[in-house]
């Protein structure tokens, strides 16, 4: 049996996907930018995708650009806002737990002279409301921080800090990264003072290279680089039309299934976690659970254990999981969520990333712990050799 549990790190297409993708390649290959039939066609089955992303988020048509995937949507989002905005001020916002394509993006603007504020997190992963509140001066030009953290799940309180934000005299721009929570928690942004937000069409078992960047009407956003002028200018070349039709097709399904699909990944998730619990010792959960976790992902360290070497065991059991994010997994590096979370060094050797999705199935779930209780048994004996 093949068991994937690392829909975090991509999530396999769903049979719509592919068949629109595949579709697109070989019938809608006109370029949407051409006045002819063929080019008009094209045009508007990227206007139906777009009303399907836009749906999806509760926001405008006009809203939604399409970009080539989600570290390209935050780099829009956050150096798009600040080169529009830079009279508005100095001063960013974001926390030590962010992903590298936010991250990164900070510390080149820190050597730009930009002050940047890095919020610290809790044991859980959670920002500190009031270190945020204390950050916060007129000179604040944007806010930036993840919705749902992609190592462990941490849900940060996006719709608290929104409303906190509304009641400023001068608000900062608000992003929101909400590539891992995009299909798996509701998002209303006409209430959640959100500004700017970025997904990414392959966590939501759509294609990769294709994402999005939701940006308010009204807001200032200038082009990375220039072009024939797609997107409204925001993100000029030539559209990819079988990812944006993919993302579309896959926006839509999530949009239509979503509160079925939150029930199902919190039962496949807490019958796992109840397993390792009862069944495994010494071990470490840490993610969080009930509203400040995500539904679909969970994070435990097995103490005594180098998680790479775990991760290998369970994949001869056709069991596929993950150390953390797959953006830096390759690299012999501590991560630096787990760090901020402040968990030993023994506790970061040994974490593994489990992450669901709603096509997992409880037989599958039963499999996987079955033969993690198996291979953790064997990994500690002979650790104690």
């Amino acid at each position: 049996m093949e068991v994937y549990l690392d829909n975090s790190a991509t999530t396999r297409p769903s049979d719509e996907v592919i068949e629109m993708v595949t579709k697109a390649l070989r019938d809608s290959y006109g370029n949407p930018s051409s006045l002819h039939r063929k080019g008009v066609e094209v045009e508007k089955l990227i206007k139906a995708a777009r009303k399907q992303v836009a749906r999806a988020l509760g926001v405008k048509d006009e809203e939604i650009i399409f970009t080539s995937g989600g570290t390209e949507s935050n780099n829009i989002a956050i150096l798009g806002i600040i080169e529009g905005n830079k009279r508005k001020g100095n001063r960013i916002i974001t926390s030590n737990i962010e992903h590298p394509s936010v991250l990164n993006v900070f510390k080149r603007l820190e050597t730009r002279g930009y002050e940047v504020i890095y919020l610290d997190v809790d044991e859980w992963g959670k920002i500190k409301i009031k270190q945020l509140q204390e950050a916060l001066t007129d000179n604040t030009l944007l806010v930036s921080l993840m919705h749902v953290n992609n190592e462990v799940g941490t849900v940060q309180p996006i719709e608290e800090i929104g409303k906190m934000l509304l009641q400023l005299k001068s608000k900062p721009f608000f992003h929101v990264d909400a590539i891992q929570s995009f299909g798996k928690l509701k998002l209303n942004l006409g209430k959640l003072g959100i500004d700017i937000l970025s997904i990414s069409g392959h966590k939501i078992h759509g294609p990769k290279g294709v994402g999005a960047v939701f940006v308010k009407k009204g807001v200032k956003v200038l082009p990375l680089f220039l072009g024939g002028n797609q997107e409204t200018g925001i993100r000029s070349g030539t559209e990819n039309v079988p990812g944006i039709l993919g993302l579309g097709v896959a926006a839509e399904k999530i949009w239509n299934g979503l509160d079925k699909h939150y029930d199902q990944l919190t039962i496949l998730r807490d019958r796992f976690l109840e397993r390792v619990r009862n069944e495994i010792p010494n071990v470490k959960i840490n993610s969080s659970e009930g509203p400040d976790g995500a539904p679909h992902i969970l994070n435990i360290s097995f103490i005594g254990i180098r998680g790479e070497v775990l991760l290998h065991s369970l994949e001869q059991d056709e069991i596929y999981v993950s150390t953390g994010s797959a953006c830096s997994s390759k690299k012999n590096s501590q991560s630096h969520v787990l760090k901020a979370m402040k968990l030993s060094d023994d506790e970061i050797e040994g974490a593994i990333r489990f992450s669901f999705s709603y096509n997992n199935t409880r037989e599958e779930i039963d499999y996987a712990v079955d033969h993690l209780k198996k291979h953790v048994e064997e990994l500690r004996k002979i650790m104690m050799r």
